[in-house]
Parts: C-alpha cells; structure tokens; sequence
C-alpha cells in the first residue's frame, strides 16, 4: 500500500479488458503528476479466444466480464473512487475484429457505467515505446547499434527498431498467439508437428519481416508480450537475455504439453496456456529468421506496466510527436521526397495553422497531422511526377507511421492528395467512406497545405517570412523579403480556391512594400 497521505494524493483507477483477462490498477495521483501504485487487481476471461474462435464476443464470456467490473467497482469504492465515464477504461485492439464489438460495448456501459473504448493501433505502437523508453532504455540491449523490439500480441506483431535511442523503423504484421491459436486448433497436432504448424501459418509473415529488415539487421532483440514475460523467469538469466537454444528447449518442451500440464508446471491461468506455445514458438522464429543467436525478455508483469503507462501516456506528447515526425521523414527519405521543400512546407502550414486558429477551431493533433502531411505530401513523384497527387495519397495509405492509428494514416492521404489538382469531392472513394466530421478535418487542413504549398511554388524556400491578416471575406498575406510576388500570386491563382470555399476567404498576395 502506498505512504502517500490522502491529502498529498488523489485516487485513480485504470481498467484493461485485454485478450485473455480483465485488470485494474489503483493508484495515488501524487501532486507532481506521477502515480503510485495501490493495488492491482486481474482475472481470466477469454476474451481472445471468442473472437477468434466464432467471430465475435459470447453472452457467456460477456456476463463474466460484467461480473469482474462490478467486482471491481466494489474494490474501487473501498479506496473512495467511484467507476464511471471519468476513469480511463480500454479494450484489447483485437475486440474491433469482434462482429459484435458495439453491443458488447454497450451491455458493459448499461451494466457498469464504464465508456470502454478499444486501443487503436496507434495507441498500441505508442505503449510499445512507452514501455521501451520507461523501463527498457537503460538495458544493455537497448544501448546496442540497432535493437529490434518485438510485441506479439493476441492478434498481431509490431516491430520497433531503434537506433542510438529513436525509432527507426516501425512494421506490423497480422501473426499472434490467439489468432495462431485458433489457426491451427483444428490440426489436432502436439509437439514437433505443432510447431511446424505454427511456422507454416507464420510463414508469410515471417519472409515480409526478413524483407522489412534486410538493410538493417538489428544487433539485439527484445521481446515483450503478456506470455512470454509471464514465463519469463523459466527463459532467462539474471540479466533478462535468453539463448535460442534455451528458448527453443522450453517452446518444444510446452508443445508436449496439454493446458492442464502448463497451467501447472508453468504457474500460469487457462487463457496464457492456450496461447502460451505460439508466443514461444514465433518469438523464436523471429529471432531464427534474423540471424539472431539471443532474446532479451524483460522480468517485470506485463500488465500492471501496461496498465501504468495507460495512467502517464497522455502527458508524453511531444516525446511521441518527435517520433512520429520522425517516422514521417523516414517515409520520404524512403521515396526520394525533397527534404528541403517538405519541411519548408510544413514551416508555412503551421504558421498558418496557428495565425487562423480563431477560423479553423482545431488542435494539437490535428497540426500534426498537419505537419506529417506537409512532410510527405509530394512522396508520389517517386512513381511519377504526373498525377503525383494521386501516387502520394496511395503510398501513404500503405505505410506504417509510428504513433498513428489507421484513421489518421488515411486522413494524411487525403491531406497530401489534395494539396493540388481538385479538392475534395465525394466521388473520391476514401474520402467519401469517412464520417462528415472527419471530411471536414480534411477540408480545413487541405486547404491550409494548399495555401503554403503555393507560397513554396519556387522550391527554393525564398517565402521566409508571412504576415498574415483577415478581414470578414479575405485572408491578407504579406511577404516581407520577397521583391516580386507573381509566381506566388500565380500559384495562388489554382491553389486558393479550397481555402475560399472552406473557410469563405478570398486569399490575396499583398503588394511588396
């Protein structure tokens, strides 16, 4: 129990509905703003297995989860805090995945008073970084050229390399321990021909990883995940490093064995043993398929750690944001982007962006949005200059970007797609899927690129200086330093148009003085 007198400090809770349990973490918020932890709290539900199994969440395995939050609300109202809306309460990423993932939802909502939303992707990738920079970044692996971080999840893979300390690369891939589980439940296989099964339905994933990483071979890696840390002290030294060979014994060794015999011999629950066997085997294979002759396995519970780097993820924000402007680089230097004119680009849009606040009403995260697009907008003339546009809103829509979910990739398409040529029109498929709400973020931000792009129509970054005024039918943009305005102006001509039609502004080059 913590010290902290309840004067200094103030009760939060955390919840994780995950793949294979239901946990709570209580804590003190200490008047610093950090948190300490009371008491953790977790029980099995299977979750995972439902989804995987029949598609979507049973009634059986939704009651069960009911009567864990109100068990858990009871303990919460011991320490004087009370479970509603106000505590941060999520979900596996895989629930989505669940054909029934709204009414589930609700019937947790109804019963609990609980507004559990599901962890995005980008979440998923920020925790993945969370838990490396918090815990792992002092760890001799970490301190190597190039260390490769490996999350199998329930239903999916992330790989984060970093190097010297940031993240250099991010990849995801569709394998993890439920969803193999479930793959090969109907094998009916035991030990080596369970293991040559599992490869097999990795198999795929496995020559994309080796792909992924054949210019950068990684010198260590590190594997995090509920499984295998759960096994951890099984696997390891005292130094957290397991060898392949060791790795491999115990992964052959639990392949032998049925549910009951790893519930026992490794001191684990129901829903870990189930998926036990695939999270060894495709750690190793990861490890196998890199050339890699050791793992290094953090001793610590996954899901408390989880649970506490849900309380603190919040307040990283512009840790995390460097990360994703650095992925986004990474990205155009991939294609060949001009360097010097994405970055001058992005320059002029978030001036803008923070001159027209009281116009657009937008946020932090929409100005990085913002700033990624402005990045990448005219990656597609790596395919061709000829309706780049067009080639920049598809290979991003194909690229992973650390930190960001699905749906800000795919508004970052659009963004860059539209920064020439026509604006956006809802026979545009991508587009016109998106909710009306998000259509209008587009809009706004497309039109700010289109503005700035126009100011940097000579690419070479002679617009250093904007002043920038409205009046109630016009935007004034004055560029002190620069003799002659007519490229700009001319540029202007076929780029402002969007601008006018959002936000109702005519936009005008004023004179040099």
């Amino acid at each position: 129990m913590s010290s902290v007198s309840p004067a200094e400090s103030s009760p939060t809770a955390v919840i994780h509905i995950g793949a294979g349990s239901v946990s709570m973490l209580l804590a003190d918020t200490l008047p610093d703003g950090s948190h300490s932890p009371v008491d953790f709290l977790e029980q099995p539900a299977p979750l995972a297995r439902d989804i995987f199994r029949h598609g979507g969440v049973t009634a059986e395995t939704t009651e069960r989860i009911v009567t864990i939050l109100r068990g858990f609300a009871a303990t919460a109202a011991e320490s004087g805090i009370s479970l509603g809306p106000q505590v941060r309460a999520v979900a596996t990423n895989i629930l989505i995945e669940a054909t029934n993932h709204d009414r589930f939802l609700n019937r947790l909502q109804i019963a609990c008073g609980l507004a559990i939303s599901p962890i995005d992707d980008g979440e998923m990738t920020r925790l993945i970084y969370l838990k490396t920079r918090r815990r792992l970044k002092d760890s001799p692996p970490m301190k190597r050229p190039r260390a490769l971080v490996i999350h199998v999840g329930p239903g999916n893979t992330r790989a984060l390399l970093f190097e010297k300390g940031s993240i250099s690369r991010y990849t995801s891939y569709r394998m993890g321990t439920h969803r193999t589980r479930e793959a090969i439940e109907g094998s009916h296989n035991g030990g080596p021909a369970l293991l040559r099964v599992i490869r097999e339905s990795g198999s795929a994933n496995l020559a994309q990883l080796r792909f992924d990483y054949r210019d950068t071979p990684p010198d260590a890696l590190v594997a995090i995940g509920y499984e295998i840390q759960q096994v951890a002290p099984f696997l390891t030294d005292s130094r957290g490093n397991c060898s392949l060979k060791n790795l491999r014994r115990v992964s052959e060794q639990a392949a032998d064995m049925s549910d009951l015999d790893l519930v026992q011999h490794f001191r684990i629950d129901y829903q870990t043993a189930e998926a036990l066997v695939p999270a060894l085997e495709i750690n190793l294979a990861i490890a196998e398929t890199l050339g890699l002759t050791e793992i290094h396995i953090p001793y610590s519970e996954y899901e408390k750690g989880l649970l506490c780097d849900l309380l603190v993820s919040s307040g990283l924000t512009d840790s995390l944001d460097q990360e994703v402007l650095r992925s986004a680089r990474i990205l155009a230097a991939r294609y060949q982007s001009d360097p010097r004119h994405g970055e001058h680009v992005a320059r002029i849009s978030l001036h803008l962006f923070e001159k027209l606040a009281h116009l657009h009403g937008m946020g932090i995260h929409d100005a990085l949005l913002l700033h990624v697009a402005a990045i990448l907008h005219e990656v597609g003339t790596f395919v061709s200059p000829r309706a780049h546009h067009k080639h920049s809103e598809y290979l991003i829509l194909n690229s992973e970007i650390f930190g960001l979910d699905r749906l800000d990739v795919t508004l970052i398409a659009l963004i860059a797609r539209y920064h020439r040529h026509s604006g956006p029109r809802l026979d545009h498929p991508t587009y016109a899927a998106l909710p009306n709400s998000e259509r209008i973020r587009v809009s706004k931000l497309s039109a700010i690129l289109r503005v700035a792009d126009a100011l940097e129509r000579t690419h070479d970054q002679r617009v250093r200086d904007i002043e920038v005024t409205t009046t109630p039918r016009s935007l004034h943009l004055r560029l002190p330093g620069v003799t002659d305005v007519a490229v700009e102006r001319l540029a202007m001509h076929g780029k402002g148009d969007l601008f006018q039609e959002v936000f109702g502004l005519e936009v005008h080059i004023e004179d040099p003085a």
